[in-house]
Formats: C-alpha cells, sequence, structure tokens
C-alpha cells in the first residue's frame, strides 16, 4: 500500500551563510535575494548589507549549494567562501585588503581630481592663477584635453561602479552603482561631444564641459565608501573580539609526554594542560589539579570562579593561580564559545520587522529616482528654452544625491552593534525579531526556583505528626525564625544554630542532632525523594545523606508532576507532596494545615509526608533569594514595567517571595504544564509578556511568551527555546537587555527618519525644486557629497550604542 503523499515526511531544510562581495546599497540586497529566491529548493533567502551576508534555507535533495553561488554570481556578485576552518580569520583578512585597496584608490584619484576640480573652477572663481597655455577661451582645446587626461584616471579608478552599475541596469535592477555610472556617464558624454566641437572650431562649447563633476562626483562616493567600509568594520568589532578569544595551541598529554599542538589537532578524549596564566584551550571537565578561572569574557562575570576535579571549564576563559589537568569534551564548533559566536553572527545577519518599509522601498527605489531625473531634466530642458547644460545639472543632481545606500545599512548595523553589546555584557540576542519585540513587553513573567532565588533549596524544618511523636502537639521551630512564637513544646526543634530562610537571613552552618521522631520522619522522605529530580526533593536526600539517617528500602518510585512523589518503602506506600497531592489521596492533615500554613507564610516550601494514608509530618525547604532580584525587580519598575511570579509553590509561600523582592503580582501553585497557559492568558489580556526561566519546565512557556528569556546557567532545552540567553544567573541582566533593545530600537528608527528624511528632501531639491521658487540650484558635486555622508552619517548614529550602559536602580 502506498503511503498518501501527505503523510511523507518532507526533508529538513538546511542552512548556509554566504559571504558575498561588491553589495552597495539596498537595491542589491532585494536583487540577490531575488536571484536566490527564485531557484526551486530555496525556503528563504535573507541577505544582509551590513555583514554582507545571505542567509539561505534550502533543500539539498533540490538545489545545490553550489548553484546558489552560481545564482549570486549571475546577478553580479562576487559569492565567498564559508566552509574553512580559518573561515573567519581569512574573511578579516579580505576585508582589510578590499579596505586597504579602498583609500589607495582614493589617493590616486584625489591626485587627479584635486587639479582637475582647481582647472575647472579657476575660470569661474577669476582669481585664481593658470597658465597661459591652459586659458580656456584662448587654448579651447589644450584646456578641453587637459581636463581630459585628468579625468580618465579617474574613471578607471572607479571603473567597478560602471561595470556592476550597468550590468544592473541591462538586467533591469538598477542599484546604486547605477545611478552613479548614468549621472557620470552622462556628463562625460555630453563633456566629449563638446570637445568634439571645440576640435571642430566651435571654441564656445569649452563652457559646456562637464569633466570635472565626473570626476569630483566619483572621487566623493570613494570617499564615502571608504568612510562607510571603516565605520561598517566597527560595527562587528564584538565579533572580532570574541573569535580572538581563542587561543592557537593546546598542551595536550600524549603517553604521559606534555606536547604542545595547533588547536585544530585536540580530539574529543584528549587529557590537556592548562598553567596559571594559560587560556582553556576547548571545553571539558576537571580530571586534576586545583585553580580559579576567569570566565568574565564569556559571562561578563569579574570574580574568578573555583575549578577542581568534576568542575566545567570552557574555550578561552583565563587560568588564574594553579595547574589543572581537564579531559577534552566539546570542541571546534561546539564549545561554548564557538556557540556563542554563531549566536551573534546569526543575530547580526538577521532582520528587524522594522526593516520591512526600507525593504519595500529599496525595490522600487532606484527606478523610481532614474525616472525622477529623466522628468526634471526634460521639464527643465522645456523650461529653459532648450538649454541642455542647464538640464543636464539638474539630471545629474538627481541622480547622485539619491542615496539607497542609508535605507539599507539603517536596521542591520543598529542591530549589528547592539547584539554586538548585548554579547559584551553576557547577554545572547539570538535575532533582529527578538531585539524588537523585547522594546515593546510591558510585563515580565519570573519562574521562582533558579531565578528568582538561588535553586539551591535547604532543609529548614522538621515537624512530626502525632502518629510519630509522643506529644500529641507538633512544634515548629527553626533557627531562621526563631523569635515567632512556638507552636508546641521544643521537642521537635531542628537546629539551635542559625539557618537560612527564603529570605536568605541566616548562615550556613552544622545541623544540631535530631529527635528519634524527626529522624525517622527525614529517613521517610528522603527514602520516597531519592528517585526525583526536583530541587526540593534532592536537597530533603542531601540533608538525609548528611544526617546518616538509615533510610527504607525503595521498591518502587514515581513522580507526581506538580504534585510530588509516591514510592513504595518497606511494603508500605510514602507520598511526599504538596496539599493537593494529600487531598487527591484522602490524607488527612491532621492538625498540622495551621503548621504548613505559617510554614509558608514565612516563606518556606512545607512538603507533606504521608505514611500508608497517614500524615507523618512536614519538611520545610527554603531556597535563597538572589541578592540582585530586588534591584532587578525596581529596574523593570523605574522602566514603567509590571513584574510578576509564577510557581508551583504554595500562595503564601509565593505571597512571602514577592513580598521580598517587590512584585505587582503572583502566579502561585502553577502546574508545569500550565506555565506557558498562564502566559496566554496575560496575552490574551492585551500584555506584551517577556517570560524568563531556566528548567526545562519553563521551556513551553519561553516558546509561548512574545520574548523568552532563558538563563544561562540553566538547562540546554530551555537556552534552545529562548530569544535570549542571559550568560550569568544575574536577574539584572533582564533590564539591561529590554533597556539595550529600546535603545537599539530607537536608533534605528532614528536612522530610518533620516535615510528616507535625506531622500525624501534632497531629491526634490536636487530636481529644482528650490530653484523654482528663486532659490539656489543644487551643484552635482555637493550631491554628491550629501550622498557620501548620508550613509557614513547612518552607521556613525548606530556606533552611539557602544556608549551603552546597563540600568542601575537606586533601591531604598
Amino acid at each position: 500500500m502506498t503511503a498518501p503523499t501527505d503523510l511523507i515526511e518532507r526533508p529538513a531544510a538546511q542552512q548556509a551563510t554566504i559571504p558575498i562581495g561588491g553589495m552597495t546599497c539596498a537595491a542589491c540586497v532585494k536583487r540577490v535575494e531575488k536571484a536566490v529566491g527564485k531557484l526551486d529548493g530555496v525556503v528563504s533567502a535573507s541577505v544582509n548589507l551590513a555583514t554582507e551576508r545571505a542567509t539561505v534555507s534550502y533543500q539539498p535533495q533540490t538545489v545545490r549549494l553550489s548553484a546558489i553561488k552560481a545564482a549570486i554570481e549571475k546577478a553580479g556578485y562576487e559569492a565567498l567562501e564559508l566552509e574553512r576552518p580559518d573561515a573567519v580569520a581569512a574573511e578579516r583578512e579580505r576585508q582589510a585588503r578590499a579596505i586597504k585597496m579602498m583609500w589607495i584608490r582614493l589617493a590616486l584619484a584625489a591626485v587627479c581630481a584635486s587639479p582637475l576640480l582647481y582647472v575647472a573652477m579657476a575660470p569661474m572663481l577669476g582669481g585664481l592663477p593658470l597658465p597661459g597655455w591652459l586659458q580656456p577661451m584662448e587654448h579651447p582645446l589644450t584646456y578641453a584635453l587637459v581636463e581630459l587626461g585628468l579625468v580618465v584616471p579617474v574613471v578607471g579608478l572607479g571603473h567597478r561602479f560602471y561595470s556592476v552599475g550597468f550590468k544592473a541596469l541591462f538586467q533591469t535592477s538598477p542599484n546604486m552603482d547605477s545611478l552613479i555610472a548614468i549621472g557620470t556617464s552622462a556628463a562625460l558624454i555630453y563633456s566629449g561631444y563638446n570637445t568634439i566641437q571645440i576640435a571642430s572650431g566651435q571654441t564656445m562649447a569649452v563652457e559646456s564641459l562637464y569633466y570635472e563633476t565626473a570626476g569630483v562626483i566619483l572621487t566623493l562616493i570613494m570617499l564615502g565608501k571608504a568612510l562607510e567600509a571603516v565605520t561598517k568594520g566597527r560595527t562587528s568589532e564584538a565579533v572580532r573580539k570574541l573569535t580572538g578569544l581563542a587561543p592557537k595551541t593546546a598542551c595536550v598529554v600524549v603517553d604521559g609526554v606534555e606536547r604542545e599542538i595547533p588547536i585544530e589537532q585536540v580530539e574529543v578524549g584528549d587529557v590537556i594542560v592548562v598553567r596559571p596564566g594559560a587560556q582553556v584551550p576547548v571545553d571539558g571537565s576537571v580530571i586534576g589539579g586545583h585553580s580559579a578561572v576567569d570566565e568574565s569574557m564569556l559571562t561578563g562575570e569579574s570574580l574568578p570562579v573555583d575549578k577542581q576535579a568534576g568542575d566545567p571549564v570552557y574555550a578561552a576563559s583565563l587560568n588564574s593561580t594553579g595547574t589543572i589537568q581537564f579531559r577534552a569534551e566539546k570542541i571546534g564548533r561546539d564549545t561554548a564559545l564557538a556557540r556563542i559566536i554563531a549566536l551573534v553572527e546569526e543575530a547580526q545577519g538577521s532582520k528587524a520587522p522594522i526593516a520591512q518599509l526600507a525593504d519595500q522601498v529599496a525595490g522600487y527605489f532606484v527606478p523610481v529616482v532614474c525616472a525622477v531625473a529623466v522628468v526634471a531634466g526634460l521639464i527643465w530642458g522645456v523650461a529653459s528654452g532648450g538649454d541642455i547644460r542647464f538640464a543636464l545639472t539638474i539630471f545629474i543632481s538627481v541622480l547622485v544625491i539619491a542615496c539607497p545606500c542609508a535605507l539599507g545599512l539603517a536596521t542591520p548595523t543598529a542591530i549589528m552593534v547592539g547584539t554586538g553589546q548585548g554579547a559584551e555584557h553576557g547577554i545572547l540576542i539570538k535575532g533582529g525579531q527578538a531585539l524588537e519585540t523585547a522594546h515593546q513587553v510591558d510585563i515580565v513573567v519570573l519562574d521562582k526556583t533558579g531565578t528568582i532565588t538561588e535553586g539551591q533549596p535547604r532543609v529548614t524544618d522538621l515537624v512530626a505528626s502525632p502518629s510519630l511523636a509522643q506529644d500529641q502537639s507538633p512544634q515548629l521551630t527553626s533557627a531562621s525564625d526563631r523569635s515567632d512564637p512556638p507552636v508546641a513544646e521544643p521537642s521537635d526543634e531542628l537546629d539551635e544554630s542559625p539557618r537560612p530562610s527564603a529570605a536568605g537571613d541566616g548562615t550556613d552552618s552544622p545541623l544540631a542532632s535530631l529527635s528519634p521522631d524527626q529522624a525517622e520522619l527525614l529517613a521517610w522522605a528522603a527514602a520516597a525523594e531519592r528517585g526525583s529530580e526536583h530541587p526540593l526533593g534532592q536537597a530533603i536526600v542531601a540533608e538525609a545523606t548528611a544526617r546518616g539517617v538509615v533510610e527504607p528500602t525503595v521498591e518502587w518510585f514515581e513522580s507526581i508532576t506538580g504534585r510530588g512523589v509516591e514510592a513504595r518503602c518497606d511494603g508500605q506506600t510514602v507520598l511526599a507532596g504538596n496539599r493537593r497531592l494529600m487531598e487527591e489521596r484522602s490524607v488527612d492533615l491532621a492538625g498540622l494545615e495551621p503548621v504548613a500554613d505559617e510554614l509558608a507564610e514565612a516563606g518556606k516550601t512545607p512538603m507533606l509526608i504521608a505514611r500508608d494514608s497517614r500524615l507523618i509530618g512536614v519538611v520545610a525547604v527554603a531556597d535563597v533569594v538572589k541578592a540582585s532580584s530586588r534591584a532587578a525587580v525596581a529596574a523593570l519598575h523605574a522602566m514603567g514595567l509590571e513584574v510578576a511570579m509564577v510557581t508551583g509553590d504554595h500562595a503564601k509561600t509565593a505571597a512571602h517571595i514577592a513580598r521580598q523582592v517587590g512584585l505587582d503580582r503572583v502566579l502561585a501553585e502553577v502546574l508545569p504544564q500550565d506555565k506557558a497557559a498562564e502566559v496566554v492568558k496575560l496575552q490574551q489580556a492585551g500584555h506584551k509578556v517577556a517570560m524568563v526561566g531556566d528548567g526545562i519546565n519553563d521551556s513551553p512557556a519561553l516558546v509561548q511568551a512574545d520574548v523568552g528569556v532563558a538563563i544561562g546557567s540553566g538547562a540546554d532545552v530551555a537556552i534552545e527555546s529562548a530569544d535570549i540567553v542571559l550568560m550569568r544567573s544575574d536577574l539584572m541582566d533582564v533590564p539591561t537587555a529590554i533597556a539595550l533593545s529600546k535603545r537599539t530600537i530607537r536608533n534605528i528608527k532614528q536612522n530610518l527618519v533620516w535615510a528616507f528624511g535625506y531622500n525624501v528632501v534632497g531629491i526634490p531639491i536636487a530636481a529644482g525644486l528650490l530653484y523654482a521658487f528663486g532659490g539656489p540650484l543644487l551643484n552635482p558635486i555637493f550631491a554628491a557629497a550629501a550622498m557620501s555622508l548620508s550613509s557614513v552619517s547612518v552607521l556613525t548614529n548606530a556606533l552611539r550604542l557602544k556608549r551603552f550602559k546597563p540600568p542601575v536602580p537606586a533601591i531604598s
């Protein structure tokens, strides 16, 4: 039986990033996207002018990568290689050579254009001296031939404008080069015609030479392009800094002998030695030695991190004090550094929705400008009584002043600098979509465990029920809440020394001895939780292990999501979990409900323990609130944002945490699978939601939120699901990420306003609008200067983002 076609699994699309040489403006971007996008098998094609790269998603069974590159070449651009291991360094060298050649060509062009401009302007200004043999009215042919001789080298140095521009024009996809080629060619052809007229005896034609216009325009455009290349290079400094962090060699132990080998030759499983002051070459786990390692280049965390056997180390981190040995686990593109670089490069190559208008305009911009230039030239030609020289001035000015470059650079340059600044602050923003959406967020939802709190809970109270204790009235005491009135006699006291409460207002000290009832309660609770991966369960197990209590034998175990666990221990059924679990199993709380409530109100999580359907006690576990949580919430409030917390904890426990850090609303007793539903409710109420979490169970909510933010120390699934990744476990990075988004989007809007405004104002002026009302007429040379500086101004404005500083709230 043949499977239906709709059930046949389509092969997954592959993605390739191809560097492209020769693009100059937004029209080039549209041309490449169109050329690649029309190929069968290409799912999507996105070209970024600032990074000069195309990101192509394609079906390899239908179209080969070589065909995609061929389409780029056919469109008139150069498809460069990105497959070699040294591609990044090679690309940097290529760009450096290209910039150097730009400056050389500019210098040579200026050497010819400067005397050309002087020769052309001297007769007009009157006071500038010229040798007698170069006087235009006395020796017009010599004058014309000298100008021609000076302009030819400039045209030769700028030959690419003509080769690319006319090719694009003939293929009905004109770009900025086409505008320059048409405008300067018109000036050159008209001047050449007049030179022939002078040679044939029409000496007055010497007043209609435009050689200097073509030469100076080409030189100014070269200047603008050189400045643009240099400035554009500065926008990608963040990636260059990251790539420069990786060491070139590694000290590998082979047969007991240390050998230094190139980093490319390191294999997974190699044992590597790192001495003080040396960089860790690849990712791995320490197997010997002890040291403090500076990971600030990756996480932004300023303090070195202690490393000993079993701890992870990351490529590019700096070993500070001792010598360590570690086993290589991730190499090449799999290292944390390589993945960070890939994320930043992907983000810098992405497009934000705000750029859609510029992209749409770019497709029609150059043809419209050409049409405006022709119409304006014809109108002024008729209005001036057939003055071709005047009409040509208008025609050239319109073509030259138009700047599609600024439109193409307005968005990607700001995204490049913004995402680069984020990386330098330990914030990885995965794309322009996330960057734009983040500035629209009006409510931030924080997961509790591991996000607001440290995620390392500890047992604070053990309260045995009458079924275990001889005293019929259970007691609630602990070192963290000594000032609270006792509920019963002190026979159930857990600890006489200070203990950390959920507020983190205690010290970490050894536990005192337990009563027999408490030890038995802890033993049954730990046995039930032994198979649990939940932080609260692990805290109970850790406490029992530290105490050395003898646990019952576990026969089987089951985790009940959002409620607790069930286990069979020594032939008895044990439940450990929340009130909901006890109610579902019809367990009588036996007078411990007030105790559980009091624990919850103190910010602790009460874990109810039942054996064979009878409650035997309560184990309270508390987590410490991160030092930065209150400051982060205050910073978000200062930005006008509402802050909420979602947790599976008891409502009273959650309320206590909320009061500590100053939250606006609490979503408590939420099952893990229901976190995404809570986000949906907020979205349906009209909110733009940012969800911040670190666990696997946070992943659906991170995906559902308008912006998902993952704590970098969290689960890989959460990191993959998020739009923004915080490399540190510092909640202050959340307001920093949102503030950076707001600054970047504001910068993009400024760039777009300038790019559109410049063209909307400049083109009518070049077309003679002011002159029609008695104002000045724009000289094509000044039009070229304005065009050259317009794109540079957009780039310079984007670079202002480098001055971004994270928000620092004042906490009272």
